[in-house]
C-alpha cells in the first residue's frame, strides 16, 4: 500500500511538479489548495485542480482565510504599528503551510506533507536526525523562510524539488508531462498585497492613518517632516525629502515621539544582533557555536557566534552587517544544515 502525502498547490508550476515527481516517487499524492485571502483564490484552486485531474490525484479546497487573518496579516498589520518591518511568509508557513495543512494531513490519513519550495529534508547522521538543509541551487532556495516550523515534524515533510537547479528544469517537467502551466510565471509579490504597495494595504485595508512627524538626527536636531512612520524602514534613503551635504538614512524610530532617526551610512552598521523566539531545529546547544547567519532573504551569509546573554539570544557576527531591521529574521547555518533562526529584536 503506498504512503499517502498531502501536497500544497497552489496552481503553479512548482507545487504541479512536485506532485509529478512524488508520484514518480510511489507516493499516492493528495493534493491540496489552501483558500488564505480573496485575491485569486478561485484561479489557484481551478490551476491546481486542473493539474490534479490530469495526474489523477485527489484535490481539496480549504478556506483557511480567518486562520491566515489572524497569524499572518494581523502580525503584519502590528509589526508596522510598531515600527518593525516583518516577513509575512515566515509566519505563513509557521502557522499555515506547515501547521495547518499538517493537521489536515492527519485528518485525511496522509503520513507527509509537502510543497515546492526549493529546500531538503533528509537524514543527517552527523545530527541522527532528519534536518532541514539548503537547496542545491543557491539562487533558488528557500531554507531561510522554513526556519520556523516546528521541528517535531521535519521528519513528515517533502520537499521535491530541492535537488534541482533551476527553474528551467522544472518548467521543462512541466512541458514533458504536458501541464498547461508550465510557463506559468512565478510569483514575486507578497500574496495579499498584489502590486507589493504596502502603504496602500495598510493604508486602505488597515485604516492606517498618516501621522506627521519629526526627522532628526541621534542628536535630535530637526532636519524634516514625516507622514508616518509605517511608511519607512531601516536603510531607507530615498524619499526622506530632506537635503544634507552627505547622503542621510533611517536608523530608527522613535515611536513616543513620533519620530523618524536619520544617520549617515557609517551609523547603519552594527555586528551584534539580538533575536527574540529563536526556534532551534536541530536541537543542539547553541551557547558559543559558530554559525553562518543572514539577516534578511537576500543577504549574504556571514561568519558569527551565538551567545545566550542572560536569557537573551545575540548573535555576534565577525564583521559588521548593514541595515539590521527589527521584525525580519535571523537565519543560522552549518555547513548547508538550518540550525534555526528567530526575528530580530
Amino acid at each position: 500500500m503506498k504512503e499517502r502525502v498531502l501536497l500544497g498547490m497552489s496552481g503553479g508550476v512548482d507545487s504541479s511538479v512536485s506532485a509529478i515527481l512524488l508520484q514518480n516517487q510511489g507516493y499516492e499524492v493528495v493534493g491540496i489548495t489552501m483558500n488564505l485571502h480573496n485575491e485569486n483564490d478561485d484561479d489557484f484552486s481551478s490551476d491546481a485542480k486542473k493539474v490534479c485531474n490530469k495526474l489523477g490525484i485527489e484535490h481539496f479546497t480549504c478556506d483557511y482565510r480567518e486562520y491566515f487573518n489572524e497569524k499572518v496579516i494581523d502580525n503584519f498589520v502590528c509589526q508596522y504599528k510598531n515600527c518593525k518591518t516583518p516577513n509575512p511568509c515566515i509566519e505563513c508557513n509557521k502557522y499555515l503551510k506547515f501547521g495547518a495543512m499538517y493537521e489536515k494531513a492527519k485528518e485525511l490519513n496522509c503520513e507527509y506533507i509537502a510543497t515546492g519550495h526549493y529546500a531538503i529534508t533528509e537524514f543527517d547522521g552527523r545530527y541522527n536526525k532528519v534536518v532541514l538543509k539548503k537547496s542545491k541551487s543557491e539562487k533558488k532556495d528557500q531554507s531561510y523562510v522554513l526556519y520556523s516550523i516546528n521541528p517535531k515534524i521535519l521528519e513528515k515533510i517533502l520537499l521535491p524539488l530541492g535537488n534541482f537547479k533551476t527553474k528551467e528544469e522544472i518548467r521543462q517537467i512541466a512541458k514533458e508531462n504536458g501541464l498547461e502551466v508550465a510557463n506559468k510565471p512565478d510569483s514575486e509579490d507578497i500574496c495579499f498585497i498584489p502590486d507589493n504597495d504596502y502603504v496602500k494595504f495598510l493604508e486602505e485595508k488597515q485604516n492606517f492613518n498618516s501621522k506627521p512627524g519629526n526627522i532628526v538626527n541621534k542628536e535630535g536636531k530637526i532636519l524634516g517632516k514625516h507622514s508616518g512612520l509605517y511608511k519607512h524602514t531601516i536603510g531607507q534613503r530615498k524619499g526622506l525629502g530632506i537635503s544634507n551635504p552627505v547622503p542621510l538614512y533611517v536608523v530608527g524610530f522613535n515611536i513616543e515621539k513620533n519620530e523618524l532617526i536619520v544617520g549617515e551610512e557609517k551609523e547603519l552598521y552594527t555586528n551584534e544582533v539580538v533575536l527574540k523566539n529563536f526556534n532551534n531545529l536541530l536541537g543542539i546547544e547553541i551557547d558559543n557555536l559558530r554559525v553562518k547567519a543572514k539577516i534578511r532573504y537576500a543577504a549574504k551569509e556571514a561568519d558569527a557566534t551565538i551567545h545566550l546573554d542572560n536569557g537573551m539570544i545575540k548573535v555576534v557576527f565577525d564583521e559588521t552587517q548593514r541595515a539590521v531591521t527589527p521584525g525580519q529574521s535571523l537565519v543560522a547555518y552549518i555547513d548547508d544544515v538550518v540550525l534555526g533562526g528567530g526575528i530580530i529584536a
